[in-house]
């Protein structure tokens, strides 16, 4: 593939609004990933190991959705209650799940009494099932995610009232 093919290749997967690409051949490797603001590719070619890099032009980001919420007097209060528990988040990214298998019950729920070193959760990352365990032990008063769903590190996960 001669490099103005490899231009045009570039510049049709700029334009194309993808945000990740990855081909790969006998002749090259091209994985391209858009980032806030910008494009970024970069070509590997496998017999004299040359690097193209391509900078495309910044990619309008989109407008922030406004929300639009009226704080209810009883918010207030139920943010005071929720600052004497404790939260438990993940210390990964992945898919959290709440039991070992769908068929079977969830390792915790609401009014579960845990304690320290109990499995909590298992996140999924990477095809490994990593087992979540306390740190403390008390009563779960709230999970905060749902089953088969991602998670991000250092989310919520749980918030216990270790009393």
């Amino acid at each position: 593939m001669e490099q103005k093919d490899i231009q045009k290749l570039l510049d049709f997967i700029a334009n194309s609004g993808l945000d990740e690409v990855n081909i790969e051949t006998d002749a090259f490797k091209l994985s391209t990933k858009r980032n806030v603001g910008k494009v970024i590719e970069q070509v590997y070619a496998s017999a004299p190991q040359q690097v193209i890099q391509h900078v495309a032009a910044p990619v309008a980001a989109p407008a922030p959705v406004q929300s639009q919420e009226v704080a209810a007097p009883a918010a207030a209060p139920a943010a005071s209650d929720d600052a004497k528990y404790v939260t438990i988040k993940s210390p990964m990214i992945g898919t959290f799940y709440s039991s070992s298998k769908p068929d079977q019950d969830a390792f915790v729920s609401v009014g579960s009494e845990i304690s320290k070193g109990e499995v909590l959760c298992i996140i999924e990352a990477m095809k490994l099932f990593n087992e979540i365990e306390s740190d403390i032990s008390g009563r779960v008063v709230k999970v905060l995610v749902n089953n088969a769903t991602p998670v991000e590190f250092d989310q919520p996960l749980f918030l216990v009232d270790p009393s």
